[in-house]
Order: structure tokens, then sequence, then C-alpha cells
């Protein structure tokens, strides 16, 4: 006969492994928060100090080798406790469902300490399933599952066209939900007043939210004060401070229905405004945004593809303990991905953006570590035939006060597909402030631009072992390459397999000049890599629905 104390102890392991964190709280005891491939890092120490790194080690549970990760920095941020804790940091590139062993280890002391953590499964497990039918008329979910049989909504062949006489499509208030499958069609009724955004999938509330292989197209509404899209209005919707460990996964959100406005529209100057794919304002966070295709066309632009808010703030979006990877994103007049706000341990990685304005907005990271690597940026416009952004934004929203996370930008590549270079590499001539560059590929436009922002206020920056060709601040780059790329005759995205090649070529610039970055380097441990976003031999890169499954 089993025991209370068994029983429990089995729903507790259950709970942790479907990813709803149990995080110790005993003082100075560290943790992890998971996701599929990610594991954050979380320690404090009564002995840290700003001059005190953590080293990082982890191996397999039952391995007997230890691999190192990157070393965690004292960063406790004032005026919040949204920062958890004083050393925070991520463990990236593992395997799902898999138990990991983490030693922590304070530098200049004995203070070691161990944990495990466990990433989540990819293997939902499933309850009762609805069948969803044709319908007019909008869906709500109300009804939850549980964390040990989540609820599935299948809604695989059908279509739910609302015909714009609603705002939504799906209204989603319930936990543990699985929504699979959906073509959504014509959200966004005529606005009559005030345009608040709206969503054709619209999160309202809840928590463990699943929305995978759905297709989203012809959302929003025509703003009649401007004649472009309302801003914001979006596939995916939330603004649920609550809501916590929301996955979308291979959906296709594409083609709104109302243009979005660049910045010198002569009728209406200000700001980009217009359609989004996903908005998420200040939720709770760990969520996963992997494998969509989020595209549009130059008469549909989006305002940023996937953003939200508050960028000023120590939450914003993605949120916490996020992860945004192997996305196909285009069309935005401002930004492909908006990650801005708290950033804790927020990751970002293999995506392929173009058709932008800015590649990366992380204007601010307030609590950090944020982490930017192996994504590939092209083709930078402002507004039509002219103009021009940054492979990523850096900078303030909101005053220099919110400048206070650290941010690591390893193998990415900005890439030139076309004329459409980008005229900035890191932030262009804004404030940078606690970024850390390496192996990146920063091919600016012309030899003028910035490759590197120069600006008066930058602080504890470190930048080394780049290619670029653009302007950099004296005293970096002292290992980096000067020069341009040059990358294999068949380089390039493939519009068709949704696959890009951008190894260097032989003899290129770049070539084994990079510096080995433990956990995040691809290839062999301490070995000098490419630098870039594409390691020469490794297979095609893979963006959208087709990323992530079996090569």
């Amino acid at each position: 006969m089993k025991t209370a104390a068994w029983l429990l102890g089995c729903v507790l392991g259950l709970v942790v492994r479907l990813g709803a964190q149990v995080p110790t709280t005993s003082a100075g005891e560290p943790f992890a928060i998971a996701t599929f491939h990610c594991l954050g890092l979380y320690w404090s120490p009564p002995d840290g100090a700003a001059d005190k790194a953590v080293r990082v080690q982890f191996r397999r549970a039952g391995e007997t080798a230890w691999q190192e990760g990157l070393a965690l920095r004292y960063n406790p941020i004032a005026e919040t406790d949204e920062d958890l804790t004083d050393y925070r940091g991520s463990l990236v590139n593992l395997a799902p469902n898999t138990t990991y062993e983490v030693q922590l280890t304070l530098a200049g002391t004995s203070n070691s300490k161990r944990l495990t953590g466990t990433t989540w499964s990819e293997q939902f497990p499933i309850g009762e399933t609805v069948q969803v039918r044709n319908s007019y008329q909008p869906l709500t979910i109300s009804e939850s599952g549980t964390p040990w049989a989540y609820r599935v909504y299948d809604g695989r062949g059908i279509t739910i066209d609302v015909r714009h006489q609603h705002d939504a499509c799906i209204v989603v208030n319930a936990s543990y939900v699985i929504l699979r499958g959906f073509t959504l069609r014509g959200a966004g009724a005529p606005v009559t007043g005030n345009a608040k955004a709206i969503g054709a999938l619209n999160i309202k509330g809840g928590r463990n939210i699943v929305i995978e292989d759905c297709d989203i197209a012809d959302w929003g509404r025509l703003n009649p004060k401007t004649g472009f899209g309302v801003d914001m209005d979006s596939a995916i919707y939330a603004r649920d401070r609550n809501l916590r460990q929301l996955v979308i996964q291979r959906c296709k959100l594409h083609d709104p229905t109302c243009d979005g406005s660049n910045w010198s529209e002569p009728t209406y100057p200000t700001h980009s405004m217009g359609p989004q794919a996903i908005s998420l304002f200040d939720t709770a966070g760990n969520h996963v945004i992997r494998y969509n295709e989020c595209t549009s066309d130059l008469e549909h632009m989006f305002n940023d593809v996937i953003g939200g808010g508050s960028n000023g703030s120590f939450r914003g979006a993605p949120g916490p303990d996020s992860d945004v990877y192997g996305n196909l994103i285009s069309h935005a007049w401002d930004d492909g991905l908006e990650i801005e706000g708290g950033n804790r341990n927020t990751r970002i990685w293999g995506n392929y953006i173009f058709q932008t304005m800015m590649g990366i907005a992380n204007a601010a990271t307030s609590i950090g570590p944020l982490y930017l690597w192996g994504n590939v940026v092209a083709r930078s416009q402002s507004k039509p035939n002219a103009g021009g952004g940054y492979f990523i934004k850096m900078g303030f929203a909101g005053g220099e006060q919110w400048m206070t996370g650290h941010m690591y930008i390893f193998h990415n590549t900005v890439y030139r597909a076309d004329d459409w270079l980008q005229t900035g590499g890191f932030g262009g001539t804004r404030i940078v402030k606690h970024a850390v560059s390496r192996n990146n590929i920063l091919h600016v436009r012309g030899p003028e631009d910035y490759s590197h922002s120069n600006n008066p206020a930058n602080r504890d920056n470190s930048y080394d072992y780049d290619l670029y060709n653009g302007r950099v601040p004296p005293g970096f780059e002292s290992h980096g390459v000067r020069g341009e790329p040059v990358y294999i005759p068949e380089a390039g995205f493939d519009p068709v397999t949704k696959t890009g090649r951008f190894e260097l070529a032989a003899g290129s610039p770049g070539i084994g000049a990079g510096e080995y970055i433990p956990n995040f380097s691809d290839g062999p441990a301490g070995k000098s890599p490419d630098i870039g976003a594409h390691r020469r031999g490794a297979p095609p890169m893979r963006f959208g629905v087709g990323a992530g499954s079996a090569k």
C-alpha cells in the first residue's frame, strides 16, 4: 500500500517534469527554472560580490564527465524582487526531458553547491479531446485540463472565420489546454471608438497553454484616424500578468488585414504603428515561442512582428525565463523581435529575421541576463526604398535607469542578402551598457556606419573576436577581424525549403578566428570556432514549422 507521502512525492515530481516550477526557497540555496532546451540558474550565496564570478559545471544525470557552462555574474537589481537572486544565468542547448546535475562554485571560496534540474518533455500528457466544428462565431475556451491530463481542443481541418464581425476568433481563459491545428480568419470588428488592441486568439487568463500547428491570417482593423491598421492588433495577444508557460509552436501567423505605417508617412509621420503577430504584456513568463512563420508582404506590414511591453520595466516581453528560437520573421517597419523589459534569463537563438528595420530590439534590459546567439538578420529597411536600422537596437526606454541587466551576444550573422544591410550593428550610436559581444559577423552598410556604438555614455561593455567592417570604439576588438565576410557560393536563405546556408568560404576573414564560448560555441571544446551563426560543415539552418524536426 502506498503512503500519502509517496503519492504526494509522485505528484510533485510530475508537476516539476511538466514545467510547473517549484524552486527551492531556503536562503542561499540555488534552484533552476526549465524550458525544453534550457535551465535558468539562480543563486544568492551570502559571500557573493561583484568581483566574484560563479563557475558553472553540468552533466547529464548518471554521467561522470563535467562540461563547462558560462560563468554567472553578480548582479542584484535594486528596488525589485523580480531579479530573484544575486547570481543568474542559463545553461542552453540541452536535451528535452532530461535531468542535469549542476555544480556552482563561488570564485575564491570553498562555497560550492550542487543542484539538479529537469528540462521539459516535448510530449504533453493528454486527457480529454474536444472536437471543434467550423464556425462563424468565436470559440470560448474556459474549461481547464490538469497538469497530468491536458485538455485538447482539436481544430484540425476546420476554420473559425468571424468575418470581421467579432474581435476574436478564440478567447482563452483556462489552464493546461492545447489548441491544435486551428485555421482562424477575420478577427477584428470595425472600430467604433477608441481602438484598443485585439487578438484573433485572445488569452484572457490561465497558464500552461499550448498553441500549435495553427494558421492565423486576415486579422486586425483599420484605424480611421490614421488610415493604417490599429496598433498591436495581433494574431495572438495576452495581457494577463499571471500568464505563465505559454508555448506557441509551429504556427503560421501571416498577412494581417491592414497595413502598418512606417516612420515617415506623409500624412502620419510618427513611430510606426500597426498589426503584430504575437503581443505579450508584462506576463509572468517562462514561455516558449518556437518554429513559427510570422510573415507578410510590403502592403501589409507589421509594426513589430513579435513584441509587446512594457519596455522600461522589470517585466516586459516575452517575459522572464522565456525562449524564442527557430522562427522565420519578416516584414516589420520596426522590430523583428522586440525583446525588452526585464529579460531575466531570456534566450533568443536560431531565428532568421529579414525585411525589418531593427532585427532584434532590447531597449532596455533591466534584470538580465539576456542571451542572443545563432541568429541571422538580413535586409534592413525603415521606409520604402530608403532607411535602415540596426542588428540589435540597444539603448533605453523610459530612461537609463532601466539599463542594469547583462547581455551576451554570441555567434550571430548580419548577412548581406542584397544591398539593404543594417546601418548599425550594436546600437548604431545609441547607448550600450553591460554587453558582451563575441564571434559575431557585424557587416554593416558602409565603413562609416557603426558596427559597435561609441556613444560616450556607454559603460561596462566587452567587444572582441567579431568580424566587422564599420566603426568600433577605441580599445575594443583587440582580437577582432576587420573585413567583409565571403560566403560559400550556395549561401543564403531558400524561401521554398525555409533553410539557410551562411557558412564562410575557405579563405574568408573570420575562419577559425573566434573565441570558444562554453555551452554556446558549436564544435570541439577549446578549438577556435568560425565567426558567425553557421559553422562550416554543419547542416543547413532550418527555420519555421520545419525547424527542430528530424534532419
